[in-house]
């Protein structure tokens, strides 16, 4: 079967480090269920990998962790994590597919039978790839971790990237009020298209403090998260590609009696969750592009230079 994988990480040239070629089938493990992908989507988690920033397994490792496909002849969407070793753990995400040596960017792909979602009617195999990691952060930010109810409103930072598009069609289709910020008048405008009712400059002063914030950009944007919220305001992160590390006002934290949480992917419930909101409002997800396997590694310079908006996806069938 045909897969993209890599063997020789490199950190200056992580798109480089993506081979494409032939590989045997994995082999479904009692409890898991065989895959036939037709599209799969990347993450900066796959980045991370080809730049041998995550500890990969021993022989080619197969990247990605999002794809749709069929399984026992249905069309599904596959979870992108797996259980953590100690269910006692407070977190809602264990070890993504990809990390334990096998991911879904292959034409076949096994995954734990629970871990599988039909697919909404309405999409497309791409779109539907797109959903898995994005969407599921996306939306465990926004109904978890937020809280969000119906009239609120959302402070997106950032209006290209796979989780901020995700969480503006979310949002808005659960009824809150949504501003983006972009350096982008594009962006801006693509934004407004899919559910984001104002656009404001990076930094820029929101007209009125907001319920909530959405940052997946860090250390960029986290001081304007914190000064866009109002009282009793919720600002969540879940990103750092701009810094692990962000001044934060304690003053300003303490005297709005802000909360500020951190995120990751979701749980298996939110994952279900996420698929039936999708299909129940019929929400399509924003593919920036999509290629064939052969060309992944297209993919990973686009993500490289920020230029995408929605998500980068390939096309296996």
């Amino acid at each position: 079967m045909r897969a993209a994988f890599v063997t020789a990480p490199d950190a200056d040239d992580p798109a480089g480090a993506v081979s494409i070629g032939e590989l045997p089938a994995p082999t479904a493990d009692d409890g898991w269920v065989e895959v036939e992908v037709h599209a799969g989507a990347l993450n900066m988690h796959d980045v991370w990998m080809l730049r041998g920033a995550v500890p990969l397994a021993d022989g080619p490792t197969v990247i990605g962790s999002d794809c749709a496909g069929t399984s026992g002849g249905a069309d599904v969407v596959v979870y992108p994590v797996l259980a953590l070793a100690d269910p006692g753990r407070n977190v809602a995400h264990g070890t993504l597919v990809s990390d334990l040596g096998h991911g879904v960017l292959s034409e076949v792909a096994t995954v734990p039978a629970a871990g599988i979602a039909p697919k909404p009617a309405h999409l497309s195999w791409a779109e539907a790839a797109a959903l898995p990691t994005a969407w599921l952060t996306a939306y465990r930010m926004l109904f978890t971790q937020a809280d969000l109810r119906a009239g609120e409103t959302v402070l997106v930072q950032g209006a290209g990237g796979g989780v901020a598009t995700a969480a503006i069609a979310l949002a808005s289709a659960a009824g809150a009020t949504v501003v983006v910020s972009s350096r982008s008048p594009e962006k801006a405008e693509r934004a407004l298209g899919i559910g984001a009712d104002l656009a404001i400059a990076p930094g820029a002063r929101v007209p009125e403090l907001v319920d909530v914030v959405i940052d997946s950009v860090g250390a960029a944007t986290i001081g304007h998260s914190l000064a866009s919220a109002r009282v009793g305001g919720r600002v969540v992160t879940c990103g750092s590609s701009t810094g692990f590390t962000g001044a934060i006002d304690l003053g300003r934290m303490f005297a709005r009696e802000l909360t500020l949480r951190g995120s990751t992917t979701g749980t298996l419930e939110e994952f279900h969750r996420m698929v039936a909101f999708v299909a129940e409002h019929r929400i399509t997800p924003v593919v920036d592009s999509v290629v064939d396997l052969a060309d992944t590694e297209l993919q990973v310079r686009r993500m490289l230079e920020g230029a995408a908006f929605g998500k980068l996806c390939v096309s296996l069938r």
